[in-house]
């Protein structure tokens, strides 16, 4: 949460909230907003223009080396700054910029991921046969709620994803029963916390609102709870104690030790699940629009990366060196 000393970044937090900004994107601007502002010795924006903002992501990639995405992500808090909080939208802005990473995806083979999985037990193991099974994002996993799946349709509805859009993702046969039960888990849980005067969870944009008794309602509560009830981190008050979305990096701990267990030196993490998913797809001779749609990228160019991976090394060239050693 912002200082509560600095009006102006409280400003800052209320611009993010009226336009329905995520917790994390919201955390992130704050960030970028008091990082701009301590470069330049704790001048305010509204005393500061282009240049200003030109030297800081310069500085960024020539100094801090930061990738490409890091120096994006910082010109977007900065441009949601000036557009919507000062009234003042940025333009040519010249700075140099990071060079983009060419990498691959790191993509585990089918056996791996076997072996990764059997490392895995109770709602981790379920939440990564998502990631794999599904083709999600670690946060839209985390995020997910009781009704966002559909049995009947063998469908999950990803609500708000990356990019504020709506998808509809497959689900896997094999998840159905250990769905049902980890579900009546949930459930179980949510039952004593409404006995113990608790049981309501956090409800985005005006929902809270408009149906004041959602919150509590069992089609509303995460698939994926946290073991403890907490403090609302969307409005930082110690009278809102609520049951809040697993935190993800119990998750990101849980795949990164049952790596080590499994005995992958691959640098993989929870989105190289992802990644998997995307490309053994393609490789069980998947439409790449499907995959896209599956994936829900914007565009189909994005999805291309996995055709490179799953063609032989060095664009199918057949290296000489075999007819020397025969």
């Amino acid at each position: 949460m912002p200082d509560q000393k600095s009006p102006f970044l409280n400003r800052v937090q209320e611009a993010l909230r009226v336009r329905h900004y995520s917790i994390r994107t919201e955390k992130v601007y704050l960030d970028w907003t008091k990082r701009f502002i301590l470069f330049h010795h704790k001048q305010h924006p509204e005393n500061m223009a282009e240049k200003e903002v030109t030297e800081f992501l310069t500085h960024l990639a020539v100094k801090g080396k930061v990738a490409a995405a890091t120096q994006n992500q910082a010109l977007n808090a900065l441009n949601f700054l000036y557009r919507h909080v000062l009234e003042r939208p940025l333009s040519d802005i010249q700075a140099v910029r990071s060079k983009q990473s060419q990498k691959l995806p790191v993509v585990l083979t089918q056996t791996e991921v076997g072996l990764l999985l059997k490392q895995l037990d109770g709602h981790h193991w379920l939440a990564a046969c998502l990631l794999y099974g599904s083709g999600l994002r670690l946060m839209e996993c985390m995020r997910l709620r009781i009704m966002n799946l559909d049995f009947d349709h063998r469908a999950i509805y990803v609500i708000n994803g990356k990019g504020a859009k709506d998808r509809i993702v497959t689900m896997p046969d094999e998840l159905i029963v250990p769905l049902k039960r980890h579900m009546q888990s949930v459930k179980n849980t949510h039952i004593k916390d409404l006995k113990d005067g608790f049981g309501e969870v956090y409800l985005p944009n005006a929902l809270a609102r408009k149906y004041p008794d959602a919150g509590t309602q069992w089609a509303w509560q995460y698939l994926f709870p946290a073991t403890k009830r907490s403090i609302d981190p969307h409005s930082g008050k110690a009278e809102k104690i609520r049951r809040h979305h697993l935190n993800e990096s119990a998750l990101q701990r849980a795949i990164k030790y049952s790596l080590r267990k499994a005995n992958i030196h691959k640098p993989a993490s929870c989105h190289t699940l992802r990644h998997s998913f995307a490309t053994h797809l393609l490789e069980r001779g998947a439409d790449i629009r499907t995959v896209q749609e599956q994936l829900g990228h914007k565009d189909v160019r994005t999805t291309q990366i996995y055709t490179h991976v799953i063609q032989r090394g060095g664009n199918a060239v057949i290296s000489p060196l075999g007819g020397v050693l025969q």
